[in-house]
C-alpha cells in the first residue's frame, strides 16, 4: 500500500481523536514496537513515533531502480554542464554521458527518447562523438539500425579529449603564433621588439603544452603515465 499524503492524513486523524492512554495499546501494536501496554505517553509522542515508523518502511521500501535512474540522471546533467570545458555542447555531452553510462548499445531512437531531443539534434550529436572517437557504431547482424556505444576505459577517453583539443584548438594557435612571430620578426623599432618578444614567449608556452599533450594523447595503451600522474596528483595535494 502506497504511503501518500492522503494515507498519512488519516493516520493522523485517527491517531488524533485516540485517548493517550486506552489508544496507545491499539497503536502501538501495529508495529512500532518501542512503547509498552499502560505505559503513559502523550499524543504528540504517539504520533511523532508512528511517523517515524511509517518514514522507515518509506526508506525500506525505497526503489533501486528509481534511485539508479536519479543518479544516472544527474550524472547526465552534471556532464552536460562540464562539457563546454572540454570543447563540446551541451546536448553533445549529455548523449556522451548518457552512452558513457548506459549497460548496452543504444540506437538514435533510445537517445532521443532518454534526452527528449530531436532526431537531428540527436544524429548530429552521434555523428560528432564518432568523429571525435568518444562513441562507435556498432553493427548488428540482421538489423538495419545504428546502435551506438561509448568507450568506457576513463584513460582512453582522457587520451582521446587530450588528442582531439590539441589538434582543434592548440595546434591553429600555435600556426597563428608562428606565422606572427615570423612576420614581426625583420622590423625594428622598440613596439615591433616588445610584441615579437610577446609572441616568442607564448609560443615557447604553447610549445611545452603541445609537447605534453601529445605525450598523453599516445598513451592509450600505456599502464605508466596514469601510475605517474595518480602519483604527481598525491604529492600536489
Amino acid at each position: 500500500m502506497p504511503y501518500n499524503g492522503i494515507f498519512l492524513i488519516r493516520i493522523l486523524v485517527i491517531v488524533l481523536v485516540l485517548d493517550s492512554r486506552a489508544g496507545a495499546e491499539s497503536i502501538l501494536w501495529a508495529g512500532i514496537g518501542t512503547v509498552h501496554p499502560g505505559q503513559n505517553i502523550s499524543v504528540s509522542l504517539l504520533i511523532f513515533r508512528y511517523f517515524q515508523y511509517l518514514l522507515k518502511i518509506m526508506n525500506e521500501r525505497h526503489d533501486p531502480a528509481e534511485s539508479l535512474a536519479l543518479a544516472q540522471d544527474q550524472f547526465i546533467s552534471q556532464w552536460g554542464a562540464i562539457g563546454g570545458a572540454w570543447g563540446i555542447n551541451r546536448t553533445m555531452a549529455q548523449v556522451h554521458a548518457l552512452l558513457m553510462t548506459s549497460k548496452k548499445a543504444l540506437t538514435t531512437d533510445e537517445v532521443m527518447a532518454a534526452l527528449k531531443i530531436s532526431r537531428g539534434n540527436a544524429h548530429q550529436n552521434l555523428r560528432e562523438l564518432v568523429g571525435w572517437g568518444l562513441v562507435r557504431n556498432v553493427i548488428r547482424k540482421g538489423e538495419r539500425k545504428e546502435y551506438y556505444e561509448s568507450e568506457k576505459d576513463v584513460w582512453r577517453m582522457c587520451c582521446i579529449v587530450v588528442r582531439e583539443r590539441k589538434r582543434r584548438e592548440i595546434e591553429p594557435a600555435l600556426r597563428a603564433l608562428r606565422a606572427c612571430e615570423e612576420q614581426t620578426r625583420p622590423l625594428r623599432g622598440e613596439q615591433a621588439v616588445t610584441f615579437n618578444r610577446q609572441i616568442k614567449a607564448l609560443l615557447e608556452l604553447l610549445g611545452q603544452m603541445d609537447a605534453i599533450m601529445d605525450r598523453v594523447s599516445q598513451s592509450e595503451q600505456s599502464t605508466v603515465m596514469p601510475l605517474l600522474l595518480k602519483l604527481l596528483g598525491k604529492r600536489l595535494k
